[in-house]
């Protein structure tokens, strides 16, 4: 975000040092405060550079007075005509984001419809109800008593109410399967992927588990111990704690090698190919592990009784059975597309999109679906108090949108590829592709720990608080290389990066929820079955089978044609910027050194007739990453 409104800023004002800036301009730069860089040399540029490095601290970013400075610097330098700014590969929105923040009418375009719902939660839905107080009856007792509602913080209040009230709705339902532990509120339950043993002699499904560790603190180190009968054939596992004799074979857990495990029973080698036929076969099983509870002192580990999972099983899968027909989730393409980023190129038995969640998982994800029409008509009906019906009605669609906004965020969490850290779950988008994991964490939607409903509901909610919107903003659907606005637009944009990510099809995962829950709201945008994949601006050789030839060639052909659109648009009296945050290993030759992503992306420029006058390196993302 930072680095995105540096960048707007500075692409639409002038330099205070150049005699042709307009005087207006000059005087308010002179009268910026003086910081390090004007301290050694007090010009005008410099005062402006040292506004540029308060406006680009976190801080800022609800600053009200230093933001309306910016606008102001940008209404001196463009006549008090601020232009509409315009990003055609908007993805999650941080170029539009900042040019509003700048008092800049924004707008957004993408291909993927996630993308283009993302900016439209973003941009477009706050400023249509910026500065108006909440709907519901909690917070409007607070308004007639003189609350203040700036900005998107009406909409964050109404997102959090409704969702506590799709909880409460929700544990109506659900409730049930969600037992507490020793009296004590789960946080998560653990689970591994089990086969059966690929030796004849075992009769048993046994686990593939990555590690045995549930607690590595210094303070509390907790582990499952296996008690294995051989002879018998049966196994079991008991929670334990303290200082473990033998640390190394509990991080291995029942691995046997960097892709393979062994038979907890008989000690035989489960290779991957066996794993994955079993998987395909429909015989891949689950075998609970432990419970994670959480009290006033802390977090508590227990035995996951088998009886117990049962049960959990049983009242989930009856569930499952009266409600599935509801999800209408479609079949997941053929391997080889899909496929190609799932699990590391393995299906492992994932063939549609429900198979990604255990059957109570399902069970809390359609739950919340199904309260969405319910949440809708309540919201519509407490609008109409203070609001004519269309607009009512407008303002229910929206707060479902964030409603359904954190069913999706839900969704990162209640899968079985989301997996246990120390004490807390990890999203299936731990990062950006689709990992198996062997052994997995079930979030409580109930709880207050990672995963639950009303942790995805505060983000969103927190997101809301820190609008304070001041300018219209637009998203749509478009194709980057057919792009139609009129001329006379800056465009500022950070185009796809060759071959490093195919966001459709990781995108797919969110869509189908999206898909169910916003498509009566928002019926174009969602009349594809899954997110559009062959105009998407991406060398893959699994869509143009398997040539990368051919994948290269439909990469570099699109993003020249996009930039020769983007040629037509843009006004001269602003640069043209773009954001590449490519990395990628060089390829070495006879020819000298090349990188692919880079080269692409300058011909591009180049040959659509732009001629590149600066280039600078960013640092835009937190040390950790």
């Amino acid at each position: 975000l930072a680095a995105c409104r540096a960048v707007i800023f500075t692409s639409l004002v002038d330099d205070p040092n150049d005699p042709a800036a307009p005087p207006e301009f000059v005087e308010a730069c002179k009268q910026l405060p003086r910081g390090k860089n004007a301290a050694e040399n007090d010009t005008p540029r410099q005062r402006l550079f040292d506004f540029i490095v308060l406006l680009v601290q976190w801080k800022s970013t609800t600053d009200e007075k230093v933001l309306e400075t910016a606008r102001e610097l940008i209404r001196l330098a463009t006549d008090g005509n601020p232009p509409p700014l315009l990003d055609p590969f908007a993805g999650g929105g941080s170029i539009p984001l900042e040019a509003q923040r700048l008092g800049l009418e924004a707008h957004a375009s993408d291909l993927n419809p996630v993308a283009v719902m993302i900016n439209k939660a973003l941009i477009e839905i706050p400023p249509k109800f910026a500065n108006r107080p909440p709907v519901n009856p909690r917070d409007r007792a607070g308004t007639a008593a003189g609350g203040s509602w700036r900005g998107a913080a009406g909409l964050a209040a109404d997102v959090r109410y409704y969702g506590e009230w799709m909880r409460e709705k929700a544990w109506e339902h659900i409730g049930h399967l969600y037992p507490k532990c020793n009296n004590e509120t789960v946080v998560m339950w653990l689970w591994a992927r089990s086969v059966k043993s690929p030796n004849p002699a075992v009769s048993v499904h046994v686990p593939l588990i990555s590690t045995f560790w549930l607690s590595k603190k210094k303070t509390n180190k907790v582990w499952i111990e296996p008690i294995v009968n051989k002879h018998a054939g049966e196994f079991n596992f008991k929670v334990k704690s303290g200082k473990p004799s033998n640390p190394d074979s509990i991080s291995s857990g029942t691995k046997a090698g960097s892709a393979s495990f062994s038979c907890l029973i008989s000690d035989t080698p489960i290779t991957g190919e066996y794993i994955d036929g079993e998987a395909n076969l429909g015989q891949m099983g689950v075998i609970p592990l432990a419970v994670i509870t959480e009290n006033q002192n802390g977090r508590n580990y227990f035995q996951f009784p088998q009886d117990e999972a049962k049960i959990i099983r049983l009242r989930a899968t009856d569930y499952i059975n009266n409600k599935i027909d509801k999800t209408k989730l479609p079949n997941a393409p053929a391997r080889g597309t899909f496929g190609s980023n799932n699990a590391q190129g393995r299906i492992y038995g994932f063939n549609v999109f429900a198979d990604y969640f255990s059957d109570r998982q399902l069970s809390a994800l359609i739950t919340f679906s199904n309260l969405l029409d319910l949440a809708n008509e309540q919201i519509y009906t407490n609008s109409l108090q203070s609001l004519k019906k269309g607009e009512a009605r407008d303002y229910a669609d929206a707060i479902c949108t964030y409603l359904a906004f954190a069913i999706d965020r839900s969704a990162d969490y209640w899968s079985t590829l989301a997996t246990p850290g120390d004490g807390f779950v990890r999203s299936t988008f731990a990062r950006q592709a689709i990992s198996m994991s062997w052994d997995y964490a079930e979030a409580n939607p109930f709880s207050n720990s990672t995963g639950n409903w009303m942790g995805a509901i505060e983000w969103i909610a927190k997101v809301l608080d820190r609008l304070q919107p001041v300018v219209r903003g637009f998203a749509s659907q478009m194709d980057a290389t057919k792009i139609d606005h009129k001329s006379g637009i800056p465009i500022s944009t950070d185009p796809p990066y060759y071959d490093n990510i195919t966001y459709s099809d990781l995108a797919d995962y969110f869509y189908v929820w999206m898909r169910l829950n916003l498509s009566k709201f928002y019926p174009d945008l969602f009349s594809t079955m899954l997110v559009p994949k062959s105009s998407e601006l991406i060398a893959n050789r699994y869509r143009f089978d398997g040539s990368m030839d051919d994948a290269t060639q439909h990469f570099e052909d699109g993003l020249r044609e996009a930039f020769k659109k983007m040629r037509t648009i843009i006004p001269h009296t602003y640069p043209f910027t773009v954001f590449y945050a490519f990395r990628q290993t060089d390829f070495v030759s006879d020819e000298g050194i090349s990188s692919t992503g880079w080269e692409t992306m300058l011909d591009g420029l180049i040959l659509s007739k732009f001629s590149i006058v600066g280039t600078w390196p960013l640092r835009t993302e937190r040390s950790g990453r």
